[in-house]
């Protein structure tokens, strides 16, 4: 019985990792994205395309990674950077468009990579397998959104199309502020108005999604930093352990993984 369960496991890809499929289509990611942003200003119709294709791309990646059982440090890294990079400078180009409103796409980054950030650092510290073992949290929320893939795939595509329509929009010579611009699009019921009508609450959930976990992490990551640097206090012990943990952790990470 237990010979036949151990013949039934995947085997782990004896290909080179940096050739492992999820890690092309990565690449290829990175290329697309590239392009994108190439022709940002001359062709918008063909940055649309591209950078969605990229993004759809950062679902295969994941499906190929469990199906090939080539799931690998580099990869998650290589999707993680690659996510955070295109959504950045998606936001930067907007603040190009509604310039009387940067402020609020550069909160909007901000947001979402410090999020993401601490989100990761929190995962190597508690010793958890992936960021979205969310399974022991509070927050309603953050079960919610990472424990139910449909849930989680509209809010982050409802971002990312959201994102893509305003620039759209403004590409289209409408002035104004992206609040006045969305508003117009819908009440007018354009296609781009109906599409951002059903993007936006998942956007607007993704964003409260970020704040919930930057506050909590945040304030768990200050709190590391301090019994590290602060003698005396009576959990150094512990947060020295959790930190030569965390040290060893990288270690065997780039030994195995890189």
């Amino acid at each position: 019985m237990e010979d036949s369960n151990i013949e039934d496991m995947p085997k782990q890809s004896s290909w080179p990792i940096y050739l492992y499929i999820p890690n092309l289509i990565g690449y290829a990611r990175i290329i697309a994205n590239g392009a994108a942003f190439a022709v940002a200003f001359t062709n918008k119709e063909l940055f649309a395309i591209l950078y969605f294709a990229s993004f759809v791309c950062d679902e295969l990646d994941g499906r190929f990674a469990r199906m090939f059982n080539q799931k690998s440090t580099f990869g998650a890294v290589l999707d993680m950077v690659t996510d955070r990079v295109s959504t950045a400078a998606l936001l930067v180009l907007l603040t190009h468009f509604y310039r009387s409103h940067y402020g609020l796409f550069l909160g909007l980054l901000a947001l979402d990579i410090s999020s993401h950030w601490l989100q990761m650092y929190s995962t190597f510290l508690s010793s958890k397998a992936s960021h979205k073992d969310m399974g022991d949290s509070k927050s309603t929320l953050l079960r919610l959104y990472y424990q139910h893939r449909f849930f989680m795939g509209y809010c982050a595509i409802g971002a990312e199309v959201a994102y893509i329509l305003l620039y759209m929009l403004a590409a289209e010579g409408n002035i104004g502020s992206p609040y006045e611009v969305a508003l117009h699009a819908i009440r007018n019921k354009t296609v781009y108005g109906i599409l951002l009508a059903i993007a936006l609450p998942g956007c607007a959930i993704k964003q409260l999604v970020n704040l919930v976990q930057v506050r909590p992490l945040s304030f768990a990551y200050s709190f590391f930093l301090t019994v590290i640097h602060f003698p005396g206090c009576g959990w150094q012990q512990i947060a020295r352990g959790t930190y030569k943990s965390y040290q060893t952790k990288l270690q065997y990470a780039q030994i195995w993984n890189f």
